[in-house]
């Protein structure tokens, strides 16, 4: 009878060691790769959106932050990093990133936090069915465009000829056209100034003087951002009404913006982030659109710059800096 007791027992006795000794062996905790041009670390944006679905960075979720500080040379590199890292999702910010991210691999699910026009690029196949192992912002900057030159127009009524700073990089093609489009519309002669790094930015202001541009556009890139406070700096400098495409770039200094709201943006990358984490594949998740967007004035800019904004404009600013 004991031994029968005994035979019986033996495998309950296995199978409760087994379940005890899995309760006991910590849990996995997933890790983000996070991959930018600029900053010191993640967007708080995004970081907020995270803690909003019950992540919080070094308890439930880990994030592995790399910058290639303003140098896309090091895209390669860092993106190589992030799959020796064995991440469970990649965060790339720009085109540029999220292009060194799609070559490094192609089964570590990949969000894009903001790409212009990722059919074009080649990196998703449509916006409803992305395919492949990338999804998404696309952030709709050509339309964007078009929408700042009228604002400027708005703005400053005798405009005849506008600059527009843009990176010398194929992705921003499109955005380009669409900008020349909008300007012609307006009967606006658009100049085009594109730059490698910092040391060009006052060059392309002499030449924006001296072909009399009356204002300024730069183009929707994170790529200026290590040096958006010289672009600012020049922009008042040469007292030159400069439209940007973040609100960031007004609170400094910058004369106006238009383009996405950054926090409900952000908050989409950590749901989409979120999905990926719970199984769900990059493939099966529609690239989104932008829709929420803020215009954003800085009169003390504006009182500088020797500007009224006229009233109309001014009362559809999503917020106004005094």
């Amino acid at each position: 009878m004991k031994t029968k007791i005994l035979v019986y027992a033996l495998p309950a006795l296995i199978l409760a060691t087994i379940h005890l000794a899995e309760a006991q062996q910590p849990k996995k905790i997933p890790r983000i790769g996070y991959l930018t041009g600029v900053g010191l670390a993640p967007n708080e944006a995004f970081l907020q959106g995270l803690r909003d679905l019950g992540y919080v960075e070094g308890k439930n979720i880990l994030i592995e932050f790399r910058t290639t500080g303003g140098k896309s040379e090091r895209q390669p590199e860092l993106a190589a990093e992030m799959v020796r890292l064995k991440v469970d999702v990649i965060v790339a910010d720009t085109a540029g990133e999220v292009t060194a991210a799609k070559n490094a691999t192609a089964t570590i699910p990949i969000v894009m936090r903001g790409v212009a026009d990722p059919i074009a690029l080649g990196l998703v196949a449509t916006l409803a069915h992305p395919g492949g192992n990338i999804t998404g912002i696309a952030t709709l900057a050509p339309e964007l465009s078009g929408k700042r030159v009228e604002l400027l127009k708005e703005v400053i009524p005798k405009l005849s000829r506008v600059a527009f700073l843009t990176p010398p990089v194929k992705a921003f093609r499109t955005s380009i056209k669409e900008t020349e489009v909008a300007a012609q519309a307006l009967g606006l002669q658009l100049q085009i100034l594109q730059i490698r790094g910092a040391d060009e930015l006052e060059g392309a202001f002499d030449a924006a003087k001296k072909q009399r541009a009356g204002a300024l556009l730069q183009a929707q890139a994170t790529y200026f951002s290590p040096y958006q406070s010289s672009i600012i700096d020049l922009a008042a400098k040469n007292r030159l009404p400069t439209m940007y495409f973040n609100r960031r770039s007004v609170e400094i200094g910058g004369l106006m913006s238009y383009g996405r709201d950054g926090l409900y943006t952000n908050r989409r990358v950590a749901s989409m982030v979120d999905k990926i984490l719970k199984g769900t594949k990059p493939a099966d998740i529609p690239v989104e659109q932008p829709m929420k967007f803020e215009f954003v004035v800085n009169l003390k800019t504006a009182k500088q710059l020797g500007l009224t904004i006229p009233p109309n404009v001014l009362a559809r600013a999503d917020k106004v800096i005094k």
